[in-house]
C-alpha cells in the first residue's frame, strides 16, 4: 500500500509538471531579468511552506544565479526578518506583516513576488495592494483555481494541483528552474571566470609585525 501511495503522489507531481502553464514561465524570467539588468529589487513572501520557498528562492536568486560580468539580481524575502515580522504581528495584525515590512521599501519598477498554495493568505494579498500602489510588479505562485491572488497580481502562475503539498513542490522546483534558466543565460551573455580563485597562503615572514 506504501509502495502505491507513493507512485501516486509521485504520478501528480508528474501530471502538474506536464501541465504547467510554459508562458507564464518565460514570462517570470524576462521580468526577473529585466528587473535584475535595471538595477530593480525583488521582494518575495509566502506563508509555512510558502515562507520557506520565498527565502529559498531568494537565497538562489542572489547568489545561485550570479555569475562575474552579469547583472546581481537584488532579492529579499520578507519572511526573514523575524523580529521586525514578528512586531508588526504582535502590534498590529498578522495580515500587515508583509505590506508594513514593503512599504517603505518598494519602488515603481520593483518586482514583488507573492507564493500562496491557495491564493487567499490575507497577509500575501495585503503586500500585493501595497506593492500595486507603489507601482512595482507583482507576480502570483499559486496552485487550486488561484484564488483572490489570481486577479490581483499582474502575472499568475497557477499549478494546476488541487494538492497542497504538491503544489509546494512544484513551486520549489519552479524556482530552481528559473534560477537555472537565467544562470545559463547570463553565463552565454557574459564571460565566466571562476566566482572563488584558490591563492597561496601568505608568507607570515614577510608580513610586517608578525
Amino acid at each position: 500500500m506504501w509502495a502505491e501511495w507513493i507512485e501516486d503522489y509521485f504520478d501528480g507531481i508528474h501530471r502538474a509538471l506536464e501541465a504547467l502553464p510554459r508562458k507564464a514561465l518565460l514570462q517570470i524570467i524576462a521580468q526577473i531579468e529585466a528587473a535584475a539588468r535595471d538595477g530593480h529589487m525583488i521582494f518575495l513572501c509566502g506563508n509555512g511552506g510558502s515562507a520557506a520557498t520565498a527565502s529559498h528562492f531568494a537565497c538562489d536568486l542572489a547568489k545561485g544565479a550570479r555569475r562575474p560580468g552579469a547583472p546581481v539580481i537584488r532579492a529579499i524575502a520578507l519572511t526573514d526578518n523575524v523580529p521586525l515580522l514578528t512586531a508588526w504581528a504582535n502590534d498590529t495584525e498578522y495580515r500587515h506583516v508583509f505590506a508594513e515590512q514593503l512599504r517603505p521599501l518598494v519602488r515603481p519598477g520593483d518586482l514583488v513576488i507573492a507564493i500562496s498554495g491557495s491564493g487567499n493568505s490575507p497577509n500575501v494579498l495585503e503586500a500585493v495592494r501595497v506593492a500595486r500602489e507603489a507601482g512595482a510588479f507583482t507576480i502570483g505562485l499559486t496552485g487550486f483555481q488561484g484564488g483572490k491572488l489570481r486577479e490581483l497580481v499582474d502575472l499568475c502562475l497557477i499549478v494546476p494541483s488541487a494538492c497542497m503539498e504538491q503544489i509546494e513542490d512544484v513551486h520549489l522546483i519552479l524556482q530552481h528552474t528559473i534560477t537555472t534558466v537565467l544562470r545559463r543565460t547570463w553565463e552565454n551573455a557574459f564571460v565566466v571566470a571562476p566566482i572563488l580563485q584558490e591563492e597561496p597562503m601568505p608568507d607570515a615572514s614577510r608580513i610586517p609585525g608578525s
